[in-house]
């Protein structure tokens, strides 16, 4: 297999750390075109568009929008249907995702106010969004754990309800799937994929309510079309394919980090997984241990697409020299595999999600541990947070001005309003002042 194996100490390093790096977001332009007029025919035509596009996507023949909406018992008997370790695991997961956002809302969701020396009020009201439609792959690419990972927080931030589309290619659905739903407390579930619905949730239809945000990942027809509504709804971000970012020491056994380097990989072609070392000898044992387990793996053709096309293992002089690489790229996942991970902690500004320590793999993330494993792509963690319960909430201002502090406030105001030539601003306040 061609993996490319990068020196810092080479005077080329640059230019090939670049074409490394290089990933276009451009979405293909036809893809945005049809994506136009499928968002225009839902806004227009509503539930026979999207009666319409599931038919022809998705094969799956309905008489209304209605039939496609599962309802609470088909949710229960799907939980009831899955083994008992797989219902164990995901409340397992459930447990720990929502104990985590739990925290996280006790820490920044909460209002505040305080009074000045006038008895002027001022402060910050949080409230939950009103509604929010959640976008779950579905069929053969079913993801239970991104419907915990979107809907718990949402349910965590007091959200009252909470729209789930999945699409279903004809009629396949995935008992796992709603099991995840049936323990996240989704609301409404509809069997809807690609971009009409994405339209319907932003629009809303006869019978699919309209939302105030979308989540949630899918393909470039779903990526674009979220785009596309962004404006007339919130969403969460346009993910480009999947990242992971390995910082060794050499002393993590490396099948290990050869098989968290597949974990990525095994998603897409496009995928990246790099290694970052400044052990030689290391970077060597872990390309023998690459070579030994990828015939192992039932998704080789693919992970061996990804490593050969847009994977890397990178020789750095120093672990600090790794770190500072690091917050160059800013991945999505980084893992700091290394016997003392908190020396290094600190050096890392730039990253989606951080795993410390040789047991803390990436896959427990993506499960199970508890933080969210909806995260920052493409470099976007310099200015991106994960998904989390603040992004489904909003903060309004708080402001209650007394007679004292208008006095004082109102002849600032004034000022500054002429200044602007905005005299309706000045007369307002001016109004206000005793005379």
């Amino acid at each position: 297999m061609k993996l490319r194996h990068l020196s810092t100490a080479a005077p080329d390093f640059e230019a090939e750390f670049q074409r490394v790096l290089h990933w276009s977001a451009e979405t293909d332009a036809a893809i945005e075109l049809r994506v136009a007029e499928i968002l225009a025919d839902v806004r227009q035509r509503g539930d026979a568009a999207v009666l319409d596009y599931t038919a022809r996507f998705d094969h799956l023949q309905a008489e209304s929008v209605a039939e496609l909406e599962l309802t609470r018992e088909e949710l229960k008997a799907a939980f009831d249907a899955i083994t008992p370790a797989q219902r164990a695991a995901l409340q397992a997961a459930a447990e720990r995702v929502r104990s985590y956002h739990e925290r996280q809302k006790q820490a920044s969701g909460l209002s505040w106010s305080y009074r000045d020396e006038d008895g002027t009020l001022l402060g910050q009201k949080v409230t939950p969004l009103d509604r929010v439609g959640i976008y779950v792959p579905g069929g053969k690419a079913a993801y239970p754990s991104s419907v915990l990972m979107n809907a718990i927080p949402a349910q965590v931030a007091g959200v009252p309800e909470i729209i789930m589309v999945v699409p279903t290619p004809r009629g396949e659905k995935n008992p796992l799937v709603l099991a995840a739903a049936y323990i996240a407390g989704v609301h409404r579930v509809f069997t809807l994929g690609g971009a009409q619905a994405v339209a319907a949730l932003a629009y809303g239809t006869a019978t699919v309510p309209k939302v105030d945000k979308i989540t949630g990942p899918g393909n470039a027809y779903v990526a674009s079309a979220k785009k596309q509504v962004f404006g007339q709804v919130g969403i969460d971000m346009i993910a480009g394919p999947s990242e992971i970012l390995i910082l060794a020491d050499g002393t993590t056994p490396p099948d290990w980090v050869a098989m968290d380097l597949f974990s990525q990989a095994e998603h897409d072609e496009m995928a990246q997984s790099i290694l970052l070392c400044p052990d030689a000898e290391y970077i060597a044992l872990v390309r023998a241990s690459i070579d030994k387990l990828l015939p192992e793996m039932p998704r080789q053709d693919v992970i061996r697409a990804s490593l050969e096309g847009r994977g890397a293992l990178i020789q750095t002089r120093t672990m600090e020299e790794a770190c500072e690489i690091s917050n160059r790229i800013a991945p999505e996942h980084l893992e700091v595999s290394s016997a003392n991970p908190h020396a290094w902690e600190p050096l890392l500004r730039h990253a989606g999600a951080i795993f410390l320590g040789a047991y803390t793999s990436e896959s427990l993330g993506d499960y199970c541990a508890g933080p969210n494993h909806v995260l920052p792509t493409a470099g976007t963690a310099r200015f991106s947070s994960p998904l989390g319960v603040y992004d489904f909430q909003k903060r309004s201002s708080l402001i209650e001005v007394s007679e004292a502090g208008a006095q004082k406030l109102g002849a600032i105001a004034a000022e500054l309003a002429y200044g602007e030539g905005l005299q309706g601003h000045a007369r307002a306040a001016e109004m206000r002042l005793k005379r």
